[in-house]
């Protein structure tokens, strides 16, 4: 069995293939350019480095979000369509959830935290084999952090935890924490989730694929605000 993973939620475009529950190749940048840019070729290059074509994959794994509205619509939108003219099954990956298994097994509880901007927060609190323990969270770092007081042996991830690592420790003294080193989307952690879908049965056919924003874009917040 062989699944494409993509994410193109944050900063970073990152592709990669799992084989037999084994990444077997895999590319990501960050180099400032926009994903319309990078991911397919991005997808070309993966899949050439061991000698496949987009008919040896069985699934295709993309993040669906939170994260940024454009990447997110890229790599829905790209993945959508190579599975459509292959008839490939997608599967749906979480950011949030994807970040987790950057650090699975680490600690009793893994709390996933993308930065939204003005101090607001994408959160995904889960246990130590990336199990959602709350319902995700798209609020202030500090009605994030209410969610968390009642864990202890805490690890948190993402780009939302560089931004807010002093608050979390402020505000969460007496407990056991660790910050992880690993911030940013991986193909691997994309793998390990999928794996984990599918065994759960939770694939989907193209027209099934939806993002998942849990709060409206700036410039709908903005129209909104201006009625």
């Amino acid at each position: 069995m062989r699944i494409l993973v993509a994410d193109t939620s944050s900063s970073v475009c990152a592709v990669g293939i799992f084989e037999n529950n084994k990444i077997i190749s895999e590319n990501s940048l960050d180099d400032g350019k926009t994903h319309s840019e990078n991911f397919m070729p991005l997808v070309e290059k993966t899949l050439k480095d061991v000698d496949l074509r987009l008919d040896d994959i069985d699934y295709i794994a993309v993040s669906v979000g939170p994260g940024s509205f454009t990447g997110i619509r890229i790599g829905i939108a790209s993945c959508k369509a190579m599975a459509e003219v292959k008839k490939i099954k997608l599967i749906p990956i979480v950011s949030l959830e994807s970040l987790a298994a950057n650090e699975i097994n680490k600690s009793k509880i893994i709390c996933s935290l993308i930065d939204a901007r003005n101090n607001q927060v994408y959160c995904g609190i889960f246990d130590n084999d990336i199990n959602k323990k709350e319902s995700f969270i798209a609020d202030d770092i500090l009605v994030a952090l209410e969610s968390i007081k009642k864990y202890d042996d805490i690890i948190f991830v993402g780009d939302g935890t560089l931004m807010h690592k002093e608050i979390i420790s402020q505000n969460l003294k007496g407990k056991k924490i660790k910050f992880s080193e690993n911030n940013k989307q991986k193909a691997e952690s994309l793998g390990i989730i999928a794996g984990k879908k599918i065994e759960k049965g939770e694939i989907c056919l193209p027209d099934e694929l939806i993002p998942l924003y849990l709060r409206k874009s700036q410039a709908e917040r903005m129209k909104n605000e201006k009625n």
